[in-house]
């Protein structure tokens, strides 16, 4: 029980990442909130956490992510003030999107700012988090009207470090094309005959072994457009998803009518075939369906691709909640939309291509020893 660790906002990726930990991180225990109402959990947790939390004198790191005011915490807790204290950056609050300018709330970027300040280690998910939350302290600062704190962010900098966020590959070169294989084989050095990958020699091995079942057991009467959601308990990747296909082509809404009632959706229809390079163009949106994230803009494009008559798959793949509202990188709705009408329209020379993204780095086999690093520490003579 010497790693303690707090989590405020207990879902998503916030969820995955302290379980793994706990899972993989011997002697630490876990204290949550269920992920609802995070503005709430932002304001209020620490309050919370501080009287439910009992006094020990085996811990000796803190590890918690930034929704949680470390600074409250401390100071109502002086026992956990004294420890290794890490603040785990899952998003920044200083310029994380809003729906209009005004509404974001000086609250939340400040007490980010004052737990960094209280803060041993502060550890990101990625360098341009790092770089856009220290960036924009002093820009941030300006917003109070007088008597503005000074040289915050180079006293936060040298606290600071990033550690990917480590994810638990699925195995999922059965889905793969045969020249993707042999590639892939050839990254990881493997001696092959040109067909699957053993799986057991891939980087994903042992990595998620229910994740198959969302596409094998998926099977549902549906017509275009329709959506059917399955909850995936066995990933530790995805507790809900929702599949949405879409078939545009230029056939008439009078034959896409005949033929609804009679439509049959399986996952096979769009991954069977892999290797056929006329297969239609098929485009992942990955996200939650939230303003953050901008579907908006991105379904804005689908729709003028359909106007145009081409032919395309789209999965909608991401958790729900309560309420709702890689080469080929984008900048402008623009620029996606020429791409994808490119590649609607070649879909063959698309599939050609090979991912030149390296995913290794991302992974729990390769940055589970700077986790342990990072969560291991000799215990404290003042303690």
């Amino acid at each position: 029980m010497s790693l303690l660790i707090i989590e405020a906002f207990y879902g998503g990726s916030h969820k995955q990442l302290v379980d793994l930990l706990q899972e993989e991180l011997e002697d630490c225990v876990l204290y949550t909130l269920p992920a609802k109402k995070w503005h709430w959990r932002a304001r209020t947790s620490a309050l919370y956490f501080s009287q439910n939390i009992p006094s020990s004198e085996r811990y000796r790191i803190l590890f918690a992510s930034s929704v949680l005011n470390l600074t409250e915490l401390a100071a109502l807790r002086p026992d956990l003030g004294k420890l290794k204290k890490i603040l785990y950056f899952h998003e920044n609050q200083l310029v994380y999107p809003v729906k209009k300018c005004q509404e974001r709330d000086f609250q939340y970027g400040y007490n980010q700012i004052l737990s960094c300040l209280v803060a041993d280690v502060v550890v990101f998910n990625s360098i341009f988090n790092m770089e856009s939350f220290l960036t924009s302290i002093g820009k941030f600062m300006k917003l109070i009207p007088d008597h503005r704190p000074k040289d915050l962010e180079s006293i936060i900098r040298p606290k600071c470090q990033v550690i990917y966020f480590p994810i638990r590959f699925p195995d999922v070169s059965r889905f793969m094309p045969k020249h993707k294989t042999i590639h892939l084989q050839k990254i990881l050095g493997l001696k092959g005959s040109g067909g699957t990958a053993p799986s057991a020699a891939l980087p994903f091995q042992h990595e998620q072994k229910g994740s198959e079942n969302l596409l094998k057991n998926f099977n549902s009467e549906s017509g275009p457009c329709n959506v059917a959601q399955q909850e995936n308990p066995g990933s530790s990747l995805t507790q809900e998803s929702a599949l949405r296909t879409c078939n545009s082509s230029d056939n008439s809404s009078s034959h896409l009518k005949e033929n609804k009632q009679n439509t049959t959706f399986h996952p096979c229809d769009i991954l069977g075939g892999t290797d056929d390079p006329q297969r239609p163009l098929h485009i992942v949106w990955p996200h939650r369906w939230e303003h953050d994230k901008d579907p908006e803009s991105f379904f804005k494009v689908l729709m003028h691709l359909k106007d145009l008559g081409l032919n395309f798959h789209v999965s909608v793949l991401g958790e729900t909640f309560t309420d709702v509202p890689a080469e080929y990188l984008y900048s402008t709705p623009e620029q996606l939309s020429k791409r994808l009408q490119n590649f609607c329209k070649r879909p063959d020379i698309i599939r050609k291509h090979l991912y030149k993204g390296e995913t290794t780095p991302f992974s729990w086999a390769a940055l589970h020893g700077k986790f342990r690093s990072l969560l291991t520490t000799e215990p404290r003579e003042d303690l």
